[in-house]
């Protein structure tokens, strides 16, 4: 499956728009919050644990819209948009959330 953030793709036309395809994964703050409590490795100012959950939450969210985009039949999602926000009484929860247009080639 092809996902891009753009709204072509070059060499492969589009036959068919079928729909926005999403994936979205809710994480627990208070993952963050104790990873930030016990964090070891602090190197030039990055977390790398914060960043490994960080980039673990925003794969799974692509995978789930890829699975999506299959449901619907599409060999590619165009136009991926990536989001994060903060969600749940005070803050309690990280969403990402993938979205783009599922379409045939």
């Amino acid at each position: 499956m092809i996902i891009s953030t753009t709204p072509s793709l070059e060499g492969h036309p589009i036959r068919e728009y079928l729909g926005i395809a999403t994936g979205e994964v809710i994480v627990g703050a208070n993952i963050f919050r104790d990873l930030f409590a016990g964090i070891r490795d602090i190197v030039g100012g990055r977390a790398g644990a914060y960043e490994s959950a960080l980039r673990s939450a925003r794969e799974q969210a692509y995978l789930e819209l890829e699975e999506d985009a299959r449901r619907m039949g599409a060999d590619a999602v165009v136009g991926v948009d990536l989001d994060y926000e903060v969600v749940g009484q005070g803050g309690s929860m990280l969403m990402v959330s993938a979205s783009g247009t599922a379409v045939r080639l």
